[in-house]
């Protein structure tokens, strides 16, 4: 495609199960991208609770599944036609969507060619009710290449927040991931641990509310310093890079498993899971960005206001050097937005035939164009 931009539209539904988020974009021919609008949409009780109980085995759950694809892609375009309207454009005027699906196996450890990951939705259907090209399954090339599939956003990370000076940028969604980009050398991405996940699981679970709004009921605890030795003595974080993970690894079982409920306040549990998600990110990056200048942080968790206070207050604790912590606010980018404006630019790249895997991070062989079209 030789014009000077395109619009194109990123579906983006993550691990934190909260809902969707639709952003339009304008893609210039380099790559550079532009937000022109943003919709997003909670999910149904029904739907979050069918891709809940499909994180785990159960009965029946090939079927359960495809039927909450089809539900998924059904929302999706929905949550599409509602962008187009807003911005009064038509079907024809959007080059394709970029949508990653609900991610309900992530399994990328295993023997390279027995590794796999699934992302529930239905793209055909999503194609035939919104009449757009659709890029999905982004992750599947890169594991067959002997990657993880993931982190993904790293490559778009280095196309927006590349600089002068040694960044790196925190992504705090269910999953929490590090992208760093040195102003000299390889860019690097990896998973670190939890982001928004346990703490949403553990309010769920003990109040019925899906997330901790600013972080209150975290601060109202106190962090039980023998709780957070015994979680980050999970293997997972000892491991060295490349490395994912999600919730086949991090959900609430395992845990009930590190608490002994008799002698631990609900609250104070919280709290422990909000410096277990600071300090696992800050953590891996002292270990592998020390000389890091800036710390851009986006995904939902940037929204946590007491997350965000603890961040900035344990740097000066752990790093020598000064690092500044900012929202990707201050780069004129909502923090919500930034994954699904990544997965329109994963679109983009497909349909320039452009890899978009990055092998430094994900252990790929090599570069490799990313996902599978389903034709308007």
């Amino acid at each position: 495609m030789n014009t000077p931009h395109s619009l194109y539209i990123g579906l983006m539904s993550g691990t934190s199960l909260d809902g969707i988020d639709a952003v339009l974009a304008k893609i210039e021919s380099g790559g550079a991208v532009s937000l022109l609008g943003a919709v997003s949409r909670p999910f149904t009780p029904e739907l979050r609770k069918a891709l809940l109980d499909l994180q785990s085995p159960g009965p029946n759950e090939l079927h359960r599944e495809k039927q909450a694809g089809n539900a998924l892609a059904i929302e999706y375009a929905e949550a599409v036609q509602s962008l187009l309207t807003q911005k009064n454009l038509n079907a024809t005027d959007i080059s394709a969507i970029g949508a990653h699906g609900q991610t309900i196996r992530h399994q990328a450890g295993l023997a390279h060619h027995l590794a796999y990951t699934h992302q529930t939705l239905n793209p055909a259907l999503l194609a035939e009710l919104t009449d757009i090209d659709v890029i999905a399954d982004f992750r599947s090339r890169d594991l067959a290449a002997g990657g993880h599939g993931a982190p993904l956003v790293p490559a778009f990370h280095a196309q927006q927040f590349a600089s002068n000076k040694d960044v790196a940028v925190l992504n705090l969604g269910g999953i929490a991931n590090l992208t760093l980009l040195p102003k000299n050398g390889e860019i690097k991405g990896f998973d670190c641990g939890p982001g928004n996940m346990l703490m949403d699981a553990w309010i769920a679970d003990q109040q019925g509310h899906t997330f901790d709004h600013d972080g209150t009921w975290a601060s109202q605890g106190q962090v039980n310093q023998s709780l957070l030795s015994k979680m980050l003595a999970d293997p997972f974080f000892s491991k060295a890079p490349p490395k994912s993970t999600g919730r086949d690894d991090f959900h609430l079982k395992w845990l009930v498993e590190q608490i002994d409920v008799e002698n631990i306040n609900a609250e104070d549990v919280q709290a422990t899971l909000l410096h277990l998600t600071a300090h696992s990110a800050l953590q891996a990056l002292e270990r592998h960005a020390p000389q890091a200048q800036i710390l851009i942080v986006c995904g939902g968790g940037a929204r946590n206001t007491a997350l965000m206070n603890l961040l900035k207050a344990s740097t000066q604790a752990v790093f020598k050097n000064p690092l500044e912590i900012v929202t990707s606010d201050a780069l004129g980018l909502d923090p919500q937005l930034v994954e699904g404006l990544a997965f329109a630019w994963l679109a983009w790249a497909y349909k320039e035939k452009r890899p978009a895997n990055l092998p430094a991070v994900t252990g790929a062989k090599g570069p490799r164009i990313l996902g599978a079209c389903y034709p308007a």
